[in-house]
């Protein structure tokens, strides 16, 4: 018992280190079996050995959630802890699917993309990533309110600019926030833009406002980051 605890959480050892290489190494063959599968008109020997490689794997993490759950202080607070859902979630698809047909349900096979999650819980940077934004977090809360307004300003100005000589693009407020997303974020993927004089003028400010919004968390989270850095070493 005490050597599937060591194994399952202290990755120092040898054997713990073996099983996080190991179970690292399964996630991104699951993932990659995952979007392989997404391949159309593929041999149906090709499908046969996908399906046998997600369900070793799913055995296998099955096994280690159970195990996890067993060997933790307390399986309740496992269960709904962040990587406790996680590793449900990676398995739970598989489990959902048998005598389901999923092509009736295909939402369900989003949740295989968790297993990407998983390896979070052994990464060291994730630690240095939490500590980073746990520094600013209020800024960056302020940061999302102030987008959330930029954003909505956006949108009606650019409504009551382009409404009524393109009603079809701008039918809305609603409707306009495609646009003001598109364009505060700098990305103007060009397939609704502004035509009338007023429109363009505003969405240049609008552009404008946008690289400004982008460098202020920029420059936050690359502090945070150097800070949670120095703690790190020191």
């Amino acid at each position: 018992m005490s050597f599937l605890r060591k194994i399952l959480f202290d990755q120092t050892s040898r054997q713990g280190r073996i099983f996080e290489i190991t179970i690292q190494s399964l996630i991104i063959i699951s993932v990659l079996n995952f979007s392989i599968q997404t391949i159309p008109d593929l041999p149906l020997k090709v499908i046969d050995l996908l399906d046998l490689v997600e369900f070793i794997s799913v055995i296998i993490f099955s096994i280690e959630y159970i195990l996890r759950i067993y060997f933790s202080k307390s399986s309740i607070k496992f269960m709904f802890s962040f990587f406790g859902i996680i590793d449900l979630l990676a398995i739970l698809p598989f489990y959902l699917s048998l005598g389901i047909d999923l092509r009736s349900i295909r939402a369900i096979r989003l949740f295989r993309i968790f297993r990407v999650l998983k390896l979070l819980r052994y990464s060291k940077a994730i630690d240095r990533l939490k500590m980073a934004f746990f520094e600013v977090k209020n800024e960056l809360i302020i940061f999302s309110v102030a987008c959330l307004f930029f954003l909505y300003f956006s949108a009606v100005g650019v409504y009551f600019f382009e409404n009524e000589v393109q009603p079809e693009n701008f039918k809305s407020i609603f409707h306009s926030m495609w646009w003001a997303v598109a364009t505060l974020t700098t990305v103007g993927y060009g397939d609704v833009y502004p035509v009338t004089l007023g429109g363009r003028i505003f969405t240049s400010l609008v552009i404008f406002l946008g690289l400004g919004l982008i460098a202020i968390p920029t420059g936050l989270i690359a502090s945070s980051f150097g800070k949670a850095f120095n703690k790190d070493d020191e």
